[in-house]
Order: structure tokens, then C-alpha cells, then sequence
């Protein structure tokens, strides 16, 4: 077999492999997420750490607005205005996908880049039908 003969075949399965990849994402797929509940952990004094879980998420970012959702909530539920993202892990296996998060909570707006108002937060979650605490 000559090398430009291989160098096709090569081509022809690696076009093949991208096709498969292309229909395995199916991107016109309507997008319908079961949140299947949120618990949280006060770890210490504002420190609170959020587990959600959910079936249907398109990838980490949904799993991480949830997440999002929930610290907004039990900040305004605390009697607070805004929380702080210090990290989210995510993970998924056979279709269930998992948030770890964990964030502050204060008063007033805290210092960092990642800051988020919690009224708006849940208001935006309430809008996106993304449940919340």
C-alpha cells in the first residue's frame, strides 16, 4: 500500500470518527433538566457548601448555575444580599450530574472577582424555572 493510499484511509476514518462524534451531541436537542435536590452544609460561620444534583444537563454549566441558584437563595433566606463562588467540582456519571460548590455569604459585597447579588441571582433563577434551597 502506498503512503498517499494510506494517508486516505486515515483521512476516511477520521472523517468518520467526526461524524459520529457530531450526531452523538444531537445539538437541535430540546433542553430538559430534572433537578433532583440541593442539600447544603454550613461548614463555618458564612462558609456554606452546596451538593446538587441533576439528570439532562447540557454540560457543567448548568450544573454550576444550580448550584448558583441554591447559594443565592439561602443567602437571602440568611438574611443576607450576596455570596462569593470560591469553587464548584463537577462531575458525571451515567447521565446524573453532580455540583459540589462551595461559596460565602455576607452582608454586604465581598471582595473578588466572583461576586454575585443574590436577589438578581434568584430572580434570574426563578425566570430560568431553575430551582432553588
Amino acid at each position: 500500500m502506498t503512503m498517499r493510499a494510506r494517508l486516505s484511509l486515515s483521512c476516511l476514518a477520521l472523517t468518520a470518527l467526526a461524524s459520529c462524534a457530531e450526531t452523538a451531541q444531537e445539538p437541535d436537542a430540546p433542553f430538559v433538566p430534572v433537578y433532583e435536590g440541593v442539600e447544603t452544609r454550613l461548614l463555618d460561620g458564612d462558609l456554606v457548601n452546596f451538593f446538587v444534583q441533576m439528570r439532562g444537563a447540557r454540560d457543567a454549566a448548568d450544573v454550576e448555575d444550580y448550584a448558583r441558584c441554591a447559594a443565592a437563595q439561602y443567602a437571602l433566606i440568611r438574611g443576607y444580599g450576596f455570596a462569593r463562588h470560591l469553587r464548584t467540582n463537577v462531575a458525571q456519571e451515567g447521565g446524573l450530574w453532580r455540583g459540589d460548590a462551595v461559596y460565602t455569604i455576607s452582608a454586604a459585597l465581598p471582595a473578588g472577582l466572583k461576586t454575585i447579588d443574590a436577589e438578581v441571582v434568584a430572580s434570574a433563577c426563578a425566570e430560568n424555572e431553575i430551582p432553588m434551597v
